[in-house]
């Protein structure tokens, strides 16, 4: 069989692959204890699901404008303007399937082959794959839990190239929970202005953040770099909607317009419903998110406690999302089990093939050394994982 260049020089998703591996175990009848997957453990809010059936029996369930309902986009230009001290008009939001694809719809709108992309790391595993796909060239700028990992407005600087393009932020980040505070988006929006160098802004872990941090918008600080930015949000983390699929973009309009036809030829818009409940969710009461984001605290503390108990691995406090990014460089050269650690590769498949926990090496994000656990599952469920890498590094099996 043949396929095409594109396909073969992009490399599958790791926690996808990982949550793969776990079902196999478990379907095998191992308990295994999964902290891989971003994916809330809770239920999507009572009113958000009734208003997607009630779409359901009032037959919305036919296509849609390509840019989402208009009640919709207005409701998000409404949001925006409340909570992130940005206005747009409804022609400069385009609705897409999840956030995923309004990030994968901005960078082939926007890049050409040879195209250099700035992706700060630690980053989400799709960003790179996605700009190989769209022909560009990613360039990764490494971080260090020194920096907190997060760039410097320098290191930006002195990354950018005539073939620049544009950089991905993602704050609060996923995989390791920082938060850019204003001023440092605002030295690295100014970089970003002297060097036209658009900025895709993935805004999708807003809503879950700690310790009195603030999330800001870059694209709210003046004309020259909102011009500039592509702000990427959606429903799928703070209202426990993965499932729903809705996400969405703004930006300049003739940004938007080449999204719109994009997305016309290869997607559409979402589905009907899952609209009209997206609405309900971002247009009603936000208590459910706010009792999300408490409890998500809670395990946020216990999990970064517990595993700096742990023999080996260091765990700083992150300040938004829910992953937290362990150090575990303190173990290579050991021999755990009689396997010899020489990555976060190795220490990953140990543990999920000696004490079924699944875990996701921080080499998939462009960090080798780290580990990525989400507490997006209960105190009591990630406790029995804790205790399980707890004894096997302590030899206490």
């Amino acid at each position: 069989m043949v396929l095409s260049q594109r396909v073969k020089k992009i490399a599958p998703s790791p926690t996808l692959e990982l949550s793969a591996a776990a079902r196999e175990l478990k379907a095998k009848g191992h308990d295994v204890i999964e902290f891989g997957a971003g994916e809330p453990d809770f239920n999507t809010p009572d009113n958000i699901k009734a208003s997607g059936i009630k779409a359901i029996e009032d037959n919305h369930t036919r296509y849609t404008a390509n840019l989402g309902i208009k009640e919709l986009r207005d409701v998000i230009c409404e949001k925006l303007e409340k909570d992130n001290g940005l206005k747009y008009t409804p022609d400069q939001v385009i609705v897409s399937s999840g956030a995923k694809h309004s990030v994968y719809n901005a960078i082939m709108a926007l890049c050409d082959a040879g195209d250099e992309v700035i992706i700060p790391a630690p980053y989400w595993v799709s960003y790179p794959e996605m700009v190989n796909l769209a022909d560009g060239i990613p360039v990764v700028l490494p971080t260090t839990g020194d920096t907190n990992y997060k760039i410097t407005a320098q290191q930006l600087r002195d990354a950018i190239t005539p073939k620049s393009k544009l950089i991905i932020l993602n704050s609060p980040n996923n995989p390791t929970g920082a938060v850019y505070t204003e001023a440092e988006l605002r030295e690295i929006a100014q970089v970003c202005v002297e060097n036209n160098l658009y900025v895709i802004s993935d805004e999708i872990y807003e809503k879950l953040i700690y310790d009195g941090e603030k999330h800001v918008s870059i694209a709210s600080f003046n004309d020259d770099i909102k011009k500039l930015t592509i702000t990427i949000n959606g429903i799928s983390k703070a209202y426990a909607m993965t499932g729903w699929r809705i996400g969405y973009a703004v930006a300049e309009k003739e940004i938007v317009k080449a999204m719109d036809a994009l997305q016309s030829h290869a997607t559409s818009a979402p589905a009907a419903m899952t609209q009209k409940a997206a609405y309900e969710a971002i247009a009603g009461s936000q208590d459910a998110v706010e009792e999300m984001r408490k409890e998500f605290d809670k395990r946020r503390k216990f999990i970064v406690d517990e595993l700096n108990k742990i023999p080996g691995i260091v765990c700083q406090v992150p300040k938004g999302s829910f992953y937290i990014f362990p150090d575990i460089k303190d173990l290579y050269g050991k021999t755990i089990d009689g396997v010899v650690i020489e990555s976060d590769e190795d220490f990953s498949k140990l543990l999920l093939e000696k004490v079924y926990v699944a875990v996701v090496p921080g080499s998939a994000f462009g960090s080798p050394g780290n580990l990525r656990l989400s507490y997006a599952n209960s105190i009591e469920y990630m406790k029995k994982g804790l205790d399980r890498i707890n004894a096997l590094l302590t030899g206490s099996i």
